[in-house]
This record gives structure tokens, sequence and C-alpha cells, in this order.
């Protein structure tokens, strides 16, 4: 089985604002010499970039507070926020990841909450001739041929998880597995199709629809697989008002419609 770890991280550097950074957060000059909010720190899940970042906009010109965000697989930001990463907000794109967190005392539990759901979707490159394919064996394989199928890493990714468990239950694991290219993160499986480096792709609807040069082929069945759940908390070394009143906005009905517009399903 191919595994595109070493070229997922080696493209994943032509986007700098996906990669974690180590110093702590910034503060900024205000009119008149003093010193205006502290910037807020961020972790999220990879699949959150577009939307979050149209949040944080809609939220900075709203507030004037800014954020520095840093997006990669939801598991490498949780162990990142336990190495002692700088982290305020942590969103995970699913629950394991949070509760990896919770269980060593790292986030604030009274502050965790559901904030979003999604789907899994399968893609090809824009230009591709498939269509829609069938979740069957036949199809599948037809679809696949002699070429590789993008997507997180099912053992720490949590798109390769959802994948994963989709596959098994429709029963066609047997069909993919030997055609996977394992990525860390979901974002990179979606540029390895919509580069054409790879003929199919398992990410979010939302993934899918922000980028152009690829497609929907076929959907999986929300039954298929465990529900996509991405909870938000405070970690533990989250301070002052500032972290805790972005929570309050990106719950509340001006980033509400943000998500929505994306793909994204609200649940709080």
């Amino acid at each position: 089985m191919l595994d595109f770890r070493s070229c997922a991280f080696a493209f994943m550097t032509l986007f700098a604002a996906t990669q974690v950074r180590a110093e702590a957060p910034a503060t900024s000059a205000a009119p008149g010499g003093g010193t205006a909010s502290p910037t807020i720190t961020v972790f999220a899940a990879a699949s959150l970039k577009n939307a979050l970042d149209a949040a944080a906009a809609a939220y900075k010109s709203k507030t004037g507070v800014d954020t520095t965000i840093s997006y990669a697989g939801s598991m490498a930001l949780a162990k990142q926020i336990e190495s002692g990463a700088p982290a305020e907000v942590f969103l995970s794109a699913d629950v394991a990841s949070m509760d990896y967190l919770a269980e060593r005392n790292l986030i604030q539990p009274k502050t965790r909450f559901d904030l979003l759901g999604n789907t899994l979707v399968l893609i090809a490159p824009r230009t591709s001739k498939l269509e829609k394919v069938a979740l069957t064996k036949e199809a599948l394989a037809s679809a696949i041929g002699s070429g590789k199928i993008a997507t997180g890493d099912v053992a720490s990714v949590p798109v390769g998880k959802y994948a994963k468990a989709a596959l098994d239950k429709l029963g066609l694991w047997s069909v993919a597995e030997p055609h996977f290219a394992f990525t860390d993160n979901v974002r990179s499986a979606l540029m390895f199709v919509a580069r054409e480096e790879a003929p199919l792709g398992i990410v979010y609807l939302t993934d899918a629809k922000s980028e152009p040069k690829v497609k929907i082929v076929a959907t999986f069945p929300s039954t298929s697989h465990p529900p996509i759940v991405y909870p938000v908390a405070l970690t533990a070394s989250a301070k002052g008002d500032a972290p805790a009143k972005f929570l309050v906005f990106l719950k509340g009905p001006e980033a509400r419609a943000i998500f929505v517009e994306q793909g994204f399903v609200t649940l709080h």
C-alpha cells in the first residue's frame, strides 16, 4: 500500500497558515500607545479552514479581536496541545480527539459543546469521466481501476476513521484497502485529487465544496459511519474573557450562517 505521508508533508508546506505555531499569542499596539486585546490562539481541524477563516474575519470586523488559527489533523493538534503548544480554543473533527484532551485534563469541560456536523463523500477530479459511482463492489472496483484513493490515515485522522467505518459497513473495505494513499489530514487528500495525483478521494462535503477542481461522485449514507461531529472547547490554559467570547460568537447566528453556506450542519 502506498503511503503518501511524506508527500503530504512536503505539499502542506505550501500552506503556511496550516502549520502549528509554537509562539505565545501576540499583542498589537492600539492607538494612543496602549495594547489591544491579545490574539486568540485557535487549533482547528483542517476541514474547517475556509469556514473558520471566514468566521474569524467576521469576528474581527465585529470586535477588532484577531485570531491566530493553526490547521492540521485533529489528533495531531491534540498531541501538540498535550506537549504544551499555546492553544486557547480547540476545534476537533471528531469526538475522540477532544476526549483525548479531556482525559488528560487539558480542556475546560464546562465549555465543551458540539458545534458542527458534516457529510462523507467520494470525489474525483473535475476532469474525470466519472459522474456517479454506486457504492457497490463492482462499481467501486471499476472506478478505482489501478489508481489510488486518497483519504486521511485510517488509524489517526478523523476522515480516515469515518471512511474505514463506512467502507466496512457497506462491505467495500476489501475492494478499497489495497488502493489507499493515506495523508496526514483531509485537505492533503483533497489536494491530491484536485491535482489529479489520485483519481478518487474520500473527504467531507465541505472540502469538496471548497475546491472547484473536484466533483462529488458518491455520498456515503450517514448510517454507514459514526456521526461526524465537531466538538469545541477552551483549553485548560486559556485565560481571560477573549477566548470564551469567541466561542459564544461561533455558536451565534453570524457564524452559523457562514458554516451553513460552506456545507456544515450546525448542532448548537
